[in-house]
């Protein structure tokens, strides 16, 4: 199918808006016979009865190409949220009719708006108790500064909704088992239907001079000529059409499609992609359906029994089975074997890709989310938007000490699938520590790891990576002198140690003058201090921002060696240490708190008693505030479910780190004890 019959919508919107029942609905009516179970298919979703992945669904339905990409409704998953609107065209946020505007709603429109996708909504559960299409569209209204336009108007409501007005034509629809019928606009509803529409013709036709003029003039104005408007004012984001009905039902989604291929934006209608060439210059890429290869991949799935399956944006030029091509991203060459489409949980053969498609591929050698793939003959990189970074982390150790290598594959291809999802094992406190935007974001990651790779771990806060260093000034000397037989070790050295401006790390400075200590045993010396500084004399945590003045010593010109100035260097550094007034530091992470402005100063109160550091607060506009602040990360842990709780659930955060700074000192001696008795706990096993 050409490019210009091709429409991608991703669904967004808050958990409990019903996507995945709208996903269902639209591709029944594209052909298939899906269930929800098709689209919810992970064990997990399954058991969890909420959608955690994105899903994508390729039908045909009067004419043109649709591709669905119905995404999570809770905020710990917005990783798959911005890998789906960054690859589609047009984005439709599905609102409960019973909820209005939630706090999942505002994050994704604002997602669609830093992107520049235009916005259509269906307020979804029009049947469902206290639900209300004017409430809905009043909050719309109240939290969005855009031209909300309702284009269809519903008939009844609650229990008794079984139809919907086209506003722009005139004409109703009364839907029995799910089959739309034609009808006369029922006699009660006539003088809403006129005022409604009559209060949305100025925002159409404003769209269009000459349909200004015609307005003015009083001259009639087709259906047609209005859904034109419409369109252009869609693509150009300068209007927010809004349809309603029952996903359930099946009411309204038969209309809700034909808008789409009506209004919706196609691959050839949108801004071009940004990449970057092999030189470092970015370009511009117009998605093309003459120009060579290039595609995105948006999402990787590992399966437990196809192995992964990667879903890849064709922005430019065609694919068929066989072809070659560069995955640029990870300098490999790969081989397209079958090509798919997905339908849920299950895909189809097809025999061609081509510019706006969105294609599966299985089995590729290397591959994962953000990777670009090209034509060998096109060398550059799609410029992928930015994800939060990860910002809850737990430990997970494996209960089997056989599974050690198997976790780091799991998470490797994990992290390769997600990226708000990251792991490392620190050396320092010896675990392995995963991190994600949240906590039910970790929980489905272990789950993952034991349901697809067979791997059961044990899960636990993860320890904070504290350093050592010192507020005092202090001289040290130590004499290294053993005789054993044969030659002797002999190595003397005199050092100051003095605090360095945070966040410097070490210096090291050489003051030795008339050849007190021979010039080859000065990186001895600086070698020695090194290691000592891994394993601080408080708690052993590694020593920082320090800087140490060799000025003196002595050596002996048989016994002296290597590591004989290196055991000097230690062992001055360490009772040097001690006599400089040795702290601990903690890791300071800078927090920006969204919360509803009515508990912005509850928040500022959480944060404070947390050891936090407010650094102001700004409105963001529609209701909510921002607050800033420096925090410990040891307070940050549990932060999350107190946030919830403060803002029943609307509010969310990101931090990064910030800087080190001083543990205050009835907080060290607790860090200090806790660390003892873990290291003495591990001498013994």
């Amino acid at each position: 199918m050409v490019a210009k019959d091709k429409r991608t919508v991703v669904l967004v919107g808050h958990n409990g808006s019903g996507k995945s029942a709208l996903m269902v609905s639209a591709l029944n009516l594209g052909g298939f016979n899906v269930t929800k179970k098709d689209i919810d298919s992970d064990p997990i979703e399954v058991q969890r009865g909420a959608s955690i992945n994105s899903h994508v669904g390729t039908f045909k339905y009067e004419g043109k190409q649709i591709t669905l990409i119905d995404t999570p409704g809770f905020s710990d998953f917005i990783g798959e949220v911005i890998s789906a609107v960054f690859v589609s065209e047009n984005v439709l946020s599905v609102v409960n009719a019973t909820a209005g505007v939630e706090i999942q709603t505002e994050r994704t429109w604002a997602l669609a708006n830093e992107m520049e996708k235009p916005i259509m909504v269906f307020v979804n559960q029009m049947d469902k108790e206290r639900a209300s299409f004017d409430n809905s569209i009043a909050s719309l209204k109240e939290r969005f500064e855009a031209k909300i336009v309702p284009v269809v108007y519903p008939i009844g409501q609650e229990a008794s909704f079984k139809g919907i007005v086209d506003l722009l034509s005139g004409k109703a629809y009364i839907y029995e088992n799910g089959k739309a019928k034609e009808t006369d606009i029922p006699a009660d509803l006539k003088d809403k239907v006129e005022e409604v529409k009559m209060s949305i013709m100025e925002d159409i036709v404003s769209l269009d001079d000459a349909l200004m003029e015609k307005y003015f003039a009083e001259e009639p104005i087709s259906a047609e000529e209005l859904w034109n408007a419409l369109r252009k004012g869609f693509i150009e984001r300068q209007i927010v059409p809004i349809f309603a009905g029952s996903a359930e039902k099946n009411i309204g989604v038969d209309f809700l499609l034909k808008a789409i291929n009506a209004l919706g934006a196609s691959p050839l209608e949108v801004k071009p992609y940004k990449a970057k060439l092999e030189s470092g210059d970015e370009v511009e890429i117009i998605p093309s359906e003459t120009d060579p290869l290039v595609g995105y991949t948006f999402k990787a799935v590992v399966d437990p029994f196809v192995g992964k399956l990667s879903f890849i944006k064709i922005i430019s030029g065609n694919m068929k089975p066989g072809d070659a091509f560069n995955n640029v991203t990870r300098g490999t060459q790969e081989k397209a074997g079958h090509l798919y489409f997905a339908k849920g949980k299950e895909t189809y053969e097809i025999e061609e890709v081509s510019c706006g498609d969105i294609v599966v591929l299985p089995k590729l050698k290397d591959s994962g989310v953000k990777d670009t793939i090209t034509h060998k003959d096109r060398k550059l990189t799609i410029i992928s938007p930015e994800y939060p970074e990860p910002m809850i982390s737990k430990s997970v150790n494996p209960k089997s000490k056989s599974d050690i290598d198997k976790i780091s594959n799991g998470l490797s291809r994990l992290a390769d699938s997600d990226p708000t999802f990251a792991w490392e094992f620190d050396p320092e406190t010896s675990e392995t520590v995963i991190s994600g935007i949240g906590g039910m974001h970790l929980d489905v990651m272990v789950e993952r790891l034991k349901n697809i790779f067979g791997v059961d771990v044990e899960v636990g806060k993860p320890k904070i990576a504290y350093r050592e260093t010192i507020l005092g000034r202090a001289e040290s000397e130590h004499k290294h002198k053993k005789q054993s037989g044969g030659h002797g070790q002999y190595g003397h050295v005199k050092i100051l140690l003095e605090p360095a401006e945070r966040g410097t790390g070490f210096e090291f400075v050489d003051k030795i003058v008339g050849g007190v200590i021979p010039r080859n045993f000065i990186p001895s010396v600086e070698k020695g201090i090194r290691e000592a500084m891994k394993k601080g004399v408080l708690a052993a945590y590694p020593v920082v921002d320090v800087r140490v003045t060799l000025f003196d010593g002595s050596y002996h010109e048989v016994d002296s060696s290597d590591i004989s100035f290196q055991i000097a260097a230690i062992q001055a550094f360490k009772k040097g240490m001690q006599q400089a007034k040795p702290v601990l530091l903690e890791p300071v992470m800078y927090v920006e708190v969204f919360t509803p402005d009515e508990n912005a100063g509850d928040v500022m109160g959480d944060i404070s008693s947390r050891r936090g550091r407010p650094m102001g607060m700004e409105p963001a506009g529609k209701g909510i505030t921002v607050v800033k602040a420096e925090v410990p990360l040891a307070e940050m842990l549990d932060f999350q479910g107190r946030l919830s709780s403060i803002t029943s659930g609307r509010g969310y955060f990101t931090m990064k780190f910030e800087k080190y700074d001083v543990v205050p000192p009835n907080i060290q001696e607790k860090i200090i004890a806790e660390r003892k008795k873990y290291l003495e706990e591990q001498a013994e096993e």
